[in-house]
């Protein structure tokens, strides 16, 4: 099928349809749940059907109506690099010249190790999987065989994949037991997950207190990006450091989304605080399906085959998502790529904060890196119950304008938005200036 050429962003409303995009929405319903492969594709928060896309480059997409759209999604974190980098492009292609998949060891998967050991300050050992979900899940399986515990901590609002256990959602008080918020997971799965807010490292306390003994793990991302971008405040990481410590508990971060991102060893970096086991993904695949869990070598040496605790996968450490993922992180370690990152997503945060402030709109603007959220929330958003007071109608309203001004964000008020290094000043103005536009007649 040909792609209808690409029409240039405009700062007035243009001509907005999507008639080519809503036929392959309805061709997708009647074969695919929903018409998507993932509910965060569906527009369930702003309404609507999503558009299509037909090919990526650099910082944008473009979809099979003829739209370009800068990119602040990004496959939701991978492409840190802006897509189809000549560099990453070379080396899937050397890959698969050799072959797709063995299912049998090589030489690179030891090589991408090594460089996730040599980056991430908690990891000595580390084994590859295919998803985050699959990361977090093993993870958890390893802390429990590894504590001989059952329970576990996690806090609301963060998203660890779909895994039984972590699908709960917090009750009326933080030390309530989770309660399952899907069908198709049972109590039981559910009976040992305990919940805390995030950043009230308190509650935590307490849960420990109340279960002395039978907490394997507390489980977070370190900022979360689930409720929107959400920062640690001062000394929260650093304190659920010490309890876990001091409760023998191991300590889990879930870097799928932080891990390379916001430093090149992710928030256990940036923030210095080393937790017991890390989970990876997203970046390490460079847009491929990729993950990774590690720790200390006394934790991963439990694993299969070294150890008792099982954990396998056909396709993990799969030839091309290695080759993409190296191909990524060396990028990433050239001169002044987080500088850069860091400069274009000030600047971003800044625009927002100024067009926000300017048209009037209750707000806050969250950033760590190249994360960012605007909410629409009249103050700071520390946890999900802060979150989930912003005015998700007018975030709707804001991103139906943003789409027609050509700049994609997350279809969600809470989804961070990612910023890459293939952006340029002028992607990030044009983003500010029809964030204006936009705000005037989401307010309008």
């Amino acid at each position: 099928m040909s792609t209808p050429t690409p029409t240039t962003p405009a700062l007035s409303r243009p001509d907005y349809r999507l008639p080519r995009s809503s036929e392959a929405f309805a061709r997708a319903q009647r074969v695919i749940p929903g018409g998507v492969n993932s509910p965060a594709r569906a527009f369930g928060g702003v309404g609507g059907e999503p558009p299509f896309m037909a090919r990526a480059e650099g910082p944008y997409l473009f979809d099979v109506d003829g739209h370009r759209y800068i990119d602040y999604i990004g496959s939701w974190g991978p492409m840190i690099v802006g897509h189809v980098h000549p560099e990453v492009k070379a080396a899937v292609s050397e890959a698969l010249e050799l072959g797709s998949s063995f299912g049998a060891p090589t030489e690179r998967e030891a090589e991408i190790a090594e460089v996730v050991a040599a980056a991430v300050p908690s990891i000595e050992m580390c084994r590859f999987v295919s998803s985050g979900t699959e990361a977090t899940m093993s993870a958890i399986r390893l802390a429990r065989g590894f504590t001989g515990r059952d329970k576990i901590v996690k806090m609301a609002g963060c998203y660890h994949g779909h895994a039984d256990c972590l699908l709960v959602q917090a009750g009326s008080a933080a030390t309530t037991l989770g309660h399952p918020n899907s069908p198709g997971v049972t109590a039981g799965a559910a009976a040992d997950t305990l919940l805390a807010p995030f950043n009230d490292a308190e509650a935590v306390e307490r849960l420990l207190e109340a279960n002395p003994g039978q907490v394997a793990a507390v489980l977070l991302e370190p900022i979360a990006g689930n409720m929107g971008l959400v920062p640690p405040r001062p000394g929260y990481l650093e304190r659920l450091r010490e309890l876990t410590t001091k409760h023998g508990t191991l300590l889990i971060f879930d870097e799928v989304m932080t891990g390379f991102r916001v430093a090149y060893g992710g928030a256990q970096e940036r923030y210095g605080v080393t937790p017991d086991v890390t989970a990876l993904g997203k970046i390490i695949g460079g847009g491929l399906p990729a993950a990774a869990y590690g720790g200390s070598r006394e934790i991963m040496s439990r694993v299969s085959p070294s150890g008792a605790i099982y954990q396998a996968g056909t396709l993990s450490g799969n030839p091309l998502a290695m080759a993409a993922g190296l191909a990524t992180l060396r990028l990433l370690r050239e001169p002044g790529v987080y500088d850069r990152l860091e400069a274009l997503s000030a600047r971003l945060a800044e625009g927002l904060e100024k067009a926000a402030s300017d048209a009037g709109a209750p707000h806050v603007v969250q950033r760590v890196g190249s994360m960012v959220t605007l909410f629409f929330h009249d103050g700071p958003v520390h946890d999900y119950d802060d979150a989930k007071r912003s005015d998700t109608a007018l975030f709707a309203r804001f991103f139906w304008e943003m789409l027609a001004r050509g700049v994609y964000l997350p279809c969600s008020q809470f989804e961070a938005a990612f910023v890459s290094a293939a952006h340029t000043e002028a992607d990030i103005d044009h983003t500010i200036s029809a964030a204006r536009e936009s705000l005037a007649a989401a307010l309008g």
